[in-house]
């Protein structure tokens, strides 16, 4: 179970959510609500959800506070899953960017089913499967066995705040609006 680093650039990022739109739509799986976790799973939600001309539900969870986001600690799940477009109902595709420990999605299934009896059906699509996992998802575009810190092309915003976007954007000088 080493833990390596693996830099994943836009373009490979992009690559991998059509990837995995076009392995559930091979699949045949018609499902009723697209569910993405956030923060993690709204880029792909989003993909899924423009590529089948579906309302996207979204669904707060965070686990990833301590050490810098890189120690999992207790889940919290909201209360509310916001959508437009109707209820929650019938099969559910529940998309999210990895399966790190599991402990998330055994967790939020578990919620889900639960709280929405009208759901008949869940399956998950995710991008990347760490073999140290204790959830199997129904779709995944690469099973990753040295279970590495994924370092993904959006994550240079993290505790980046607005000097450093600033500076980043126009140097160090300031920006002067006449």
């Amino acid at each position: 179970m080493s833990m390596t680093d693996l830099f994943v650039t836009q373009e490979e990022y992009d690559d991998l959510v059509e990837q995995l739109v076009l392995k559930v739509a091979d699949d045949g799986y018609k499902f009723d609500t697209i569910l993405c976790l956030a923060r993690g799973g709204m880029r792909v939600g989003d993909i899924f959800s423009r590529v089948h001309d579906m309302p996207l539900a979204i669904l707060a969870t965070s686990s990833y506070r301590q050490a810098a986001g890189k120690q999992q600690g207790d889940l919290d799940i909201a209360q509310f899953i916001t959508k437009t477009g109707g209820e929650i109902a019938g099969r559910m595709l529940l998309v999210d960017d990895m399966v790190d420990s599991g402990k998330t999605l055994e967790q939020v299934v578990h919620h889900l089913k639960q709280q929405y009896p009208a759901i008949t059906e869940i399956r998950v699509a995710v991008l990347w499967w760490k073999s140290h996992s204790v959830y199997t998802p129904d779709y995944w575009c690469e099973f990753l066995d040295n279970n590495p810190w994924i370092h993904q092309p959006f994550e240079r915003y993290d505790a980046m705040g607005i000097e450093r976007l600033r500076e980043h954007r126009f140097g160090t000088d300031e920006l002067v609006v006449d």
